[in-house]
Parts: structure tokens; sequence; C-alpha cells
């Protein structure tokens, strides 16, 4: 039975699932109104402050560590991530985008091995295959006639936010310093090529309504800069693994609510490729929290 300590945090990560899930949807419909580049753009310059606004009321250290670091992860963490997963939206459908985007942990897993010399063990090979061959299906190279520029936007918004974290480790010690304060300032970073590319891209005109500015307002205050705080709530409270592992949910949220509100379909190929790579995710994640489970009884011991 769960305490009252992680029953709050369980529910707290029942709310963030749904409401990840759901900005999939909402970031479709932000571009009726405006291109993507600016999108994103709006949608982090506000988180920013939001999140700057935070610092300040919490009394939080405002100072970022190792400011050249925290610029280089705030490139891929929030200028590559957001610009790419945004930008796949114009074409691709929110929920086969968001299942795309959160084959993350595979990429990190490989990156880990290439940057940081990890080793993967065989069953960890295996949920990586089963993970890469479900992406392999919705891709669909083969099919000629499909146009795989949003598929492929998608990945590499995956391999950059993986590329991220995985800098992030490396760095751990000269980054060492308030969560909240590393993801406000790799934000604010992170925002200087979406102001950029959004002043220099092309794009079509902003309509600029009540709806809209709903829509950002939501991404921006409820989705980025409360969800941070629902995560980091949800950190401080359970195992990584147990985060991790419900947070998998967030695609699957996607799907549904894009099937739902949008009217979205996806052939039996990619929902084969869906489940492989749901199926995959899940697999690295038990593998992470049995590794956890030794280090923790190793420690004890």
């Amino acid at each position: 039975m769960a305490t009252g300590k992680s029953g709050g945090a369980l529910a707290a990560l029942a709310v963030l699932t749904l409401l990840w899930g759901y900005t999939w949807i909402i970031a479709k419909q932000a571009l009726d109104y405006a291109g993507p580049f600016h999108v994103g753009f709006l949608r982090t310059a506000l988180a920013t402050i939001v999140l700057f606004g935070a610092l300040l009321a919490l009394r939080r250290p405002l100072r970022p560590r190792s400011p050249g670091k925290t610029l280089i992860v705030g490139l891929f963490q929030t200028g590559g991530f957001i610009a790419l997963s945004t930008w796949a939206l114009v074409e691709g459908g929110a929920g086969k985008t968001a299942v795309l985007v959160f084959t993350m942990p595979v990429w990190t897993l490989l990156l880990a091995r290439l940057v940081l010399g990890e080793r993967i063990r065989a069953s960890q090979w295996l949920a990586a295959a089963c993970t890469l061959a479900g992406l392999l299906l919705i891709v669909a190279p083969w099919n000629l006639h499909a146009t795989p520029l949003s598929k492929l936007l998608a990945v590499l918004a995956a391999l950059s936010w993986a590329f991220s974290t995985i800098l992030v480790k490396r760095w751990r010690a000269e980054l060492a310093a308030d969560v909240l304060s590393l993801t406000t300032w790799q934000m604010l970073f992170g925002l200087v090529p979406l102001i950029v590319i959004a002043a220099l891209v092309p794009e079509r005109a902003t309509d600029w309504t009540p709806s809209f500015g709903a829509i950002i307002g939501f991404m921006a205050v409820v989705s980025t800069a409360f969800g941070w705080f629902l995560w980091l709530y949800v950190l401080e409270r359970l195992p990584a693994w147990q985060a991790s592992l419900s947070i998998l949910g967030i695609p699957g949220v996607a799907i549904v609510s894009s099937r739902w509100q949008l009217g979205e379909q996806a052939d039996s190929a990619e929902i084969a490729g869906m489940l492989l790579i749901g199926a995959g995710l899940v697999a690295i994640s038990l593998m992470n929290w049995r590794a956890q489970r030794r280090v923790a009884r190793q420690d004890a011991a």
C-alpha cells in the first residue's frame, strides 16, 4: 500500500503523463495559427520567463554552473528538440510523432556506448533491436509514395534529446546544481537558436487570436513550467526507474487523444511498429530497474 508521500507522487505522475501526452495534440493545433518555428520560439520564450519567475519566487540559485557546458546542453535539449519535434508535427500525426520522439531511451543507450564507453548487455541489445524494428516499420523507407520527412525529424528530435542526456551524464560534476536552475538556464540558452531560426526562416503570418494565445499559454505555463515542477516533485519522491517507466505512457495518451480528437489513423504496419517500440522501451526500463536494485543491494551490504 502506497504511503501518503509516494501516493501523492504517483498522483502527480499520472497528471503529468496525461498533461504531456495531450500536449502533442495542443502543439499540433498551434500549427493552425503559426509556423512551427514561431510556435517553438513563443512556447519556449514564455516558459523561460515563467521558470525564471519560479527561481526568484522559490529563492533558488540564479547563477548557472559551468555556463559553457550548460549552453551546449541547451542547444540540444531545448533548441534542437523543440525545433525538430514541432517541425515534425507539420505533416506528421501527433500520436506517431510522439511515439518516434519517445524512442529517446534506446538512442541514449546506444550513444552511451559510443560516447561514454558504457557496456551494453545482450538483453539490452535485444530490447534495442525490438525498438529499432518498430521504428523501421513506422518510417517504412521501402514505401516510395510516403513522405518520410516528418518521421525523420521526429527521430532527429529524439536523438537531440538523447545526446543532451548523455552530455548531462558526462558533465555531471561540472553541472551539479539545483535542477530547476539548470533546467531554466539550459532553456534560456536553447531559446537563442529558436529566436534566430524564427527570424530568418520564412513562415506563414501568425494568426494572433485568443485561441492561439490560449494554446501558447497552455504549452508554456502548464505543459512546460508546471510540467517540470511536477517532474521534479516526482523525482524527489519516487525512484528514477519508476518515474521513467510510468512516463512511457505519454505516447499512449498522445495516440489515443490524436485518434479521438484529430481523427488520426494508423495502418497495420504502423500499429505493429508502435507495439514493438513500446515493448522495447518497457524492456529497457525494467532492465534499468533491475540494475538499480542490484546496486542498492550491494550498497546496503
